[in-house]
């Protein structure tokens, strides 16, 4: 029976990978990756490097496939059809990586960066592939540093106060519905709307800040403080580098009356 080992990799930084997820990539035999086209190649070579760090023997083949295209113009009542679509468009990617590259008995995997369970696809994506009931396999998961863990971390801090609870969501979410009631500490990712800024002026300078792009590799950016007074450098740090890498990840933690 295939296997497939779903290894979260961490947010960038090669020392971030766990044993476990070590010990899992040795027992591979095949590594799928997506290729998110040119822009992102530096994504892929980071996989690329991990596998040379940690599987020097070469002794596994890597299949490639392009990563299908998302609606990223569709809003509201149509954002959750258009992510419906994308996702069933990558399982076919998937399924057809699987069926025609991995053996009966062998063992493949997915690097997820982060961790898998955590604002990632592929999960429901496998559960889809087996659901259609064309490829048979099983699959196991290793949990990975998220980039909200790393951000804390980076920033020594805390992501909730004592006794007081931190959710995340999402910068969509933010900016529809903005802080979720009873809750001051909000954890923000997938923000291409940069939903803080709907805080800045009225009320930011009760808000403070912790945010963080490519966290844990060589390009990453951090900033803290005052919301008022580190939107504007964010705003400008983030359009500088998106200009110049073509793409951007970051993540942010978010605190209303801060101690």
């Amino acid at each position: 029976m295939r296997n497939i080992h779903v290894i979260g990799i961490g947010a960038g930084d090669p020392d971030q990978l766990t044993l476990q997820a070590v010990k899992a990539m040795k027992g591979t035999d095949v590594f799928f990756i997506l290729d998110k086209g040119a822009d992102k190649d530096d994504l892929v070579q980071l996989r690329r490097d991990l596998l040379g760090a940690h599987r020097a023997d070469g002794a596994f083949r890597v299949v490639e496939a392009r990563d299908p295209s998302r609606d990223r113009e569709a809003d509201g009542a149509g954002y959750s059809p258009a992510v419906v679509d994308w996702r069933s468009r990558r399982a076919d990617v998937c399924e057809r990586m699987i069926a025609d590259e991995l053996g009966a008995d062998e063992c493949g995997a997915f690097l997820v960066w982060g961790d898998p369970a955590l604002y990632d696809s592929t999960l429901g994506i496998l559960e889809e592939i087996l659901d259609r009931g064309a490829v048979a396999f099983t699959y196991d998961v290793v949990p990975g540093v998220s980039s909200v863990s790393s951000l804390a971390a980076r920033h020594r801090t805390g992501l909730n106060r004592v006794g007081r609870p931190v959710q995340i969501t999402t910068g969509r979410r933010l900016a529809d519905g903005g802080f979720p009631e009873g809750v001051d500490d909000v954890v923000v990712m997938l923000d291409a709307q940069q939903a803080f800024r709907r805080y800045q002026g009225e009320g930011g300078g009760d808000m403070y800040i912790y945010w963080g792009a490519y966290i844990g590799t060589a390009d990453e950016i951090l900033v803290s403080g005052p919301l008022d007074e580190a939107a504007p450098r964010i705003e400008a740090l983030r359009a500088e580098a998106r200009e110049r890498k073509g793409w951007i990840m970051d993540t942010y933690l978010l605190r209303r009356d801060p101690d």
